[in-house]
Protein backbone atom coordinates (compact mmCIF):
# COMPACT_ATOMS: atom_id res chain seq x y z
CA UNK A 1 0.00 0.00 0.00
CA UNK A 2 1.26 3.56 -0.76
CA UNK A 3 0.69 6.37 1.57
CA UNK A 4 1.77 9.44 2.09
CA UNK A 5 1.81 12.29 4.62
CA UNK A 6 3.84 15.75 4.96
CA UNK A 7 7.39 16.00 5.79
CA UNK A 8 8.36 17.14 9.15
CA UNK A 9 11.41 18.39 10.20
CA UNK A 10 12.10 15.31 11.98
CA UNK A 11 12.44 13.33 8.31
CA UNK A 12 15.40 16.21 7.38
CA UNK A 13 18.46 13.00 8.55
CA UNK A 14 16.55 10.88 5.91
CA UNK A 15 16.13 13.70 3.14
CA UNK A 16 19.48 14.39 3.59
CA UNK A 17 21.00 10.45 3.12
CA UNK A 18 18.37 10.32 0.11
CA UNK A 19 19.46 14.02 -1.80
CA UNK A 20 23.11 12.57 -1.51
CA UNK A 21 22.20 9.33 -2.77
CA UNK A 22 23.92 9.42 -6.71
CA UNK A 23 21.00 8.54 -8.51
CA UNK A 24 18.90 11.36 -6.77
CA UNK A 25 22.14 13.50 -6.81
CA UNK A 26 22.61 13.49 -10.32
CA UNK A 27 19.33 14.97 -11.20
CA UNK A 28 18.54 16.88 -7.71
CA UNK A 29 21.47 18.53 -7.54
CA UNK A 30 20.97 19.52 -3.86
CA UNK A 31 23.19 20.79 -1.07
CA UNK A 32 22.90 18.32 1.37
CA UNK A 33 24.16 20.14 4.25
CA UNK A 34 22.08 20.62 7.51
CA UNK A 35 21.75 24.37 6.78
CA UNK A 36 20.69 23.90 3.23
CA UNK A 37 18.17 21.37 3.99
CA UNK A 38 16.74 23.59 6.45
CA UNK A 39 16.41 26.16 4.27
CA UNK A 40 14.79 24.89 1.26
CA UNK A 41 12.21 21.92 2.95
CA UNK A 42 11.72 23.75 6.22
CA UNK A 43 9.42 26.65 5.63
CA UNK A 44 6.63 23.56 3.84
CA UNK A 45 7.85 21.10 6.65
CA UNK A 46 6.41 24.35 8.96
CA UNK A 47 3.58 25.66 6.57
CA UNK A 48 4.87 28.86 5.83
CA UNK A 49 5.11 28.02 1.81
CA UNK A 50 2.41 26.98 -0.19
CA UNK A 51 4.15 23.55 -1.92
CA UNK A 52 3.78 20.40 -0.16
CA UNK A 53 6.69 18.05 0.05
CA UNK A 54 5.03 14.52 1.13
CA UNK A 55 6.98 11.67 2.41
CA UNK A 56 5.55 8.68 0.67
CA UNK A 57 5.92 5.30 2.17
CA UNK A 58 5.84 1.71 1.07
CA UNK A 59 3.34 -0.47 3.73
CA UNK A 60 4.64 2.14 6.12
CA UNK A 61 8.63 2.30 5.02
CA UNK A 62 9.61 5.82 3.65
CA UNK A 63 10.68 5.23 0.13
CA UNK A 64 10.10 8.68 -1.77
CA UNK A 65 9.79 12.09 -1.76
CA UNK A 66 6.95 13.91 -3.93
CA UNK A 67 7.11 18.29 -4.08
CA UNK A 68 3.33 19.11 -5.38
CA UNK A 69 2.26 22.82 -5.87
CA UNK A 70 0.06 25.19 -8.01
CA UNK A 71 1.97 26.81 -10.58
CA UNK A 72 -0.05 30.02 -9.88
CA UNK A 73 1.80 30.16 -6.30
CA UNK A 74 4.79 30.65 -7.97
CA UNK A 75 4.67 33.05 -10.76
CA UNK A 76 7.69 33.32 -11.73
CA UNK A 77 7.68 29.77 -12.78
CA UNK A 78 4.72 30.31 -14.38
CA UNK A 79 6.33 33.60 -16.36
CA UNK A 80 9.47 31.65 -17.54
CA UNK A 81 7.01 28.13 -18.81
CA UNK A 82 3.61 29.92 -19.68
CA UNK A 83 5.46 31.32 -23.20
CA UNK A 84 6.54 27.55 -24.23
CA UNK A 85 3.26 25.49 -23.36
CA UNK A 86 0.13 25.92 -22.94
CA UNK A 87 -0.19 26.18 -19.16
CA UNK A 88 -3.91 26.37 -17.67
CA UNK A 89 -4.45 29.35 -14.76
CA UNK A 90 -5.20 26.24 -12.27
CA UNK A 91 -2.28 23.43 -13.06
CA UNK A 92 -0.72 21.41 -10.48
CA UNK A 93 3.06 20.19 -11.02
CA UNK A 94 4.81 17.70 -8.64
CA UNK A 95 8.46 16.78 -8.16
CA UNK A 96 9.54 12.92 -7.23
CA UNK A 97 12.31 11.08 -5.96
CA UNK A 98 12.56 7.24 -5.21
CA UNK A 99 15.03 7.90 -2.22
CA UNK A 100 15.84 4.26 -1.33
CA UNK A 101 18.58 2.93 -4.46
CA UNK A 102 17.47 -1.03 -3.61
CA UNK A 103 13.42 0.68 -4.91
CA UNK A 104 15.01 2.15 -8.23
CA UNK A 105 13.94 0.46 -11.17
CA UNK A 106 11.26 -1.89 -9.94
CA UNK A 107 8.06 0.37 -11.33
CA UNK A 108 7.95 2.14 -7.98
CA UNK A 109 7.92 5.52 -9.70
CA UNK A 110 5.16 5.22 -11.78
CA UNK A 111 3.16 3.76 -8.92
CA UNK A 112 3.73 6.62 -6.72
CA UNK A 113 2.99 9.50 -9.51
CA UNK A 114 -0.25 7.42 -10.50
CA UNK A 115 -1.13 7.76 -6.81
CA UNK A 116 -0.63 11.66 -5.88
CA UNK A 117 -1.94 12.32 -9.69
CA UNK A 118 -5.34 10.64 -8.73
CA UNK A 119 -5.31 12.63 -5.06
CA UNK A 120 -4.76 15.88 -6.67
CA UNK A 121 -8.15 15.97 -8.16
CA UNK A 122 -9.80 15.82 -4.45
CA UNK A 123 -6.94 17.37 -3.13
CA UNK A 124 -6.83 21.00 -5.14
CA UNK A 125 -10.55 20.70 -6.29
CA UNK A 126 -10.18 23.67 -9.31
CA UNK A 127 -7.04 21.41 -10.80
CA UNK A 128 -7.80 21.38 -14.16
CA UNK A 129 -4.80 19.29 -14.81
CA UNK A 130 -1.14 18.04 -13.65
CA UNK A 131 1.87 19.74 -15.60
CA UNK A 132 5.28 18.22 -15.16
CA UNK A 133 8.37 19.60 -17.11
CA UNK A 134 11.51 17.06 -16.74
CA UNK A 135 14.72 17.38 -18.62
CA UNK A 136 14.64 15.16 -21.92
CA UNK A 137 18.02 13.57 -20.65
CA UNK A 138 16.69 12.14 -17.59
CA UNK A 139 14.59 9.12 -19.12
CA UNK A 140 13.87 7.30 -16.55
CA UNK A 141 11.86 10.58 -15.15
CA UNK A 142 10.12 11.01 -18.20
CA UNK A 143 9.16 7.36 -18.87
CA UNK A 144 8.05 6.84 -14.75
CA UNK A 145 5.45 9.91 -16.33
CA UNK A 146 4.35 7.98 -19.15
CA UNK A 147 3.88 4.80 -17.31
CA UNK A 148 1.78 6.75 -15.02
CA UNK A 149 -0.83 8.30 -18.15
CA UNK A 150 0.69 11.62 -18.55
CA UNK A 151 1.21 12.30 -22.03
CA UNK A 152 4.53 14.85 -23.49
CA UNK A 153 3.04 17.70 -25.39
CA UNK A 154 5.97 19.59 -26.22
CA UNK A 155 9.57 20.74 -24.85
CA UNK A 156 10.78 24.01 -23.48
CA UNK A 157 13.77 25.85 -22.23
CA UNK A 158 14.48 25.89 -18.69
CA UNK A 159 17.43 26.15 -15.83
CA UNK A 160 18.24 23.04 -15.04
CA UNK A 161 18.81 21.86 -12.02
CA UNK A 162 22.04 20.48 -12.65
CA UNK A 163 24.04 23.16 -14.25
CA UNK A 164 25.99 20.55 -16.18
CA UNK A 165 23.03 19.56 -17.99
CA UNK A 166 21.44 22.05 -21.13
CA UNK A 167 18.17 23.24 -20.55
CA UNK A 168 16.11 21.69 -22.84
CA UNK A 169 12.95 19.73 -21.04
CA UNK A 170 9.86 17.62 -22.04
CA UNK A 171 6.79 18.98 -20.44
CA UNK A 172 3.92 16.69 -19.52
CA UNK A 173 0.57 16.92 -18.38
CA UNK A 174 -2.72 14.91 -17.71
CA UNK A 175 -5.94 16.71 -17.72
CA UNK A 176 -8.81 16.56 -14.90
CA UNK A 177 -10.82 12.96 -16.15
CA UNK A 178 -14.68 13.81 -16.62
CA UNK A 179 -14.96 11.20 -13.93
CA UNK A 180 -12.98 12.96 -11.33
CA UNK A 181 -15.91 15.51 -9.59
CA UNK A 182 -14.28 18.53 -7.86
CA UNK A 183 -14.22 17.49 -3.94
CA UNK A 184 -16.03 20.58 -2.35
CA UNK A 185 -12.96 21.35 -0.16
CA UNK A 186 -10.60 23.40 -1.28
CA UNK A 187 -6.85 23.16 -0.91
CA UNK A 188 -4.75 20.27 -0.31
CA UNK A 189 -5.42 17.86 2.40
CA UNK A 190 -2.67 16.95 5.00
CA UNK A 191 -3.68 13.60 6.02
CA UNK A 192 -2.31 10.69 4.71
CA UNK A 193 -3.79 8.97 1.41
CA UNK A 194 -4.29 5.77 -0.12
CA UNK A 195 -3.08 5.15 -3.37
CA UNK A 196 -3.49 2.32 -6.13
CA UNK A 197 -2.98 -0.97 -4.47
CA UNK A 198 -1.38 -2.33 -7.95
CA UNK A 199 0.73 -0.60 -10.39
CA UNK A 200 3.87 -1.50 -12.20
Amino acid sequence: MITWRRLTEDDFGLLRSWLAQPHVARWWHHDTSVEAVARDFGPAARGEDPSEDLLVMLDGTPVALVQRCRFADFPDYVAELADQTELPDTAVTIDYLVGDPARVGQGLGPRIIRAIVEATWTDYSEASAVVVPVHTANRASWRALEKAGLRRTGTADLDPDNPDDDRTHFVYRIDRPADALADPRSGPQSSPQSGPKSGP
